[in-house]
């Protein structure tokens, strides 16, 4: 029988224990407020998506799918959304899109201006790239220890693990953007005397921006996956739906639930990529 020797053994996690705990011995304070500021946006955002009345939401989608893509399609996502109200999961799909759209907006106040760093730094990008494919490979459940530790129960660590989970597309297709900007351009922006914020800003950024929609697509599908996870640490929503059918093996309401979320995601995924298409430059 093969086994591994018990004298070679390492455990490293002791260490990664003592690191957090040192953490949250020394920083609580910086923990305690990070908590207070992601709370008071995510209570901002819930607010103002439940103060809309249900069929303005509708219809924008309506015309959201219509401008975007075309009619059936626009006619589909509307028909979407009434059927989650039909299933009576109207303010459960208001809870996820709550998390969902606080989660992406800090995914890309945290990934756009490192994909940014990464383009104009190799020594970056080679510091980052095992980070992302680390942060990409290890299993979404690892995310909710730390953010239960750090943030204890609640919406906040569920924000948390889902951030850190669906940060690394929108950095990593930043980064590809910026770097494959037509280097004529840049040379012809270097030309008219142009400074280097004003060839971000004018130049690269336009010219990344199909790209970099694809990511923010790619972070906000990533972002609805975590739905059902961050329902294990206290997250309201459809997600929750979906554990309380599981506990109970309550079949339809999980059915009811799993396709309100199928639906979610595909009414964002295909606006999110036809707004992409949008700023794609025709060839």
């Amino acid at each position: 029988m093969s086994e591994f020797p018990e004298y070679l053994s390492f455990k490293f996690g002791i260490y990664v224990a003592d690191i957090v705990n040192w953490l949250i011995d020394n920083f609580e304070s910086f923990f305690d407020a990070v908590r207070d500021l992601i709370l008071w946006f995510l209570l901002k955002v819930d607010f103002a998506l439940h103060w809309i009345p249900w069929w303005i939401i509708i219809v924008g989608v309506f015309l959201l799918g219509w401008r975007i893509k075309k009619l059936p399609s626009g006619i589909t996502y509307a028909l979407m959304l009434f059927i989650v109200g039909l299933f009576g999961l109207w303010d459960q799909m208001i809870s996820t899109l709550s998390l969902v759209l606080t989660s992406v907006v800090i995914s890309l106040i945290i990934g756009i201006p490192i994909g940014i760093l990464m383009a104009y730094s190799n020594r970056l990008e080679s510091f980052m790239k095992p980070l992302l494919d680390g942060m990409q490979t290890m299993p979404s459940f690892v995310y909710l220890i730390p953010a239960v530790i750090f943030f204890s129960l609640g919406t906040v660590p569920a924000i948390f693990a889902t951030t850190i989970y669906s940060v690394p597309p929108v950095i990593r297709l930043t980064n590809l953007a910026i770097r494959n900007v037509d280097k004529e351009m840049l040379e012809a922006a270097h030309s008219f005397g142009s400074s280097p914020w004003q060839i971000l800003t004018k130049v690269e950024i336009p010219q990344a921006m199909p790209t970099i929609m694809t990511g923010v697509n790619q972070t906000t599908m990533m972002a609805m996956a975590m739905v059902v996870i961050a329902s294990m640490v206290g997250a309201k929503g459809l997600g929750s739906e979906v554990l309380i059918a599981i506990n109970r093996i309550d079949i339809a309401r999980g059915f009811e639930a799993g396709l309100s979320i199928v639906f979610v995601a595909i009414i964002i995924d295909r606006i999110t990529q036809g707004i992409a298409d949008r700023f794609r430059i025709p060839e």
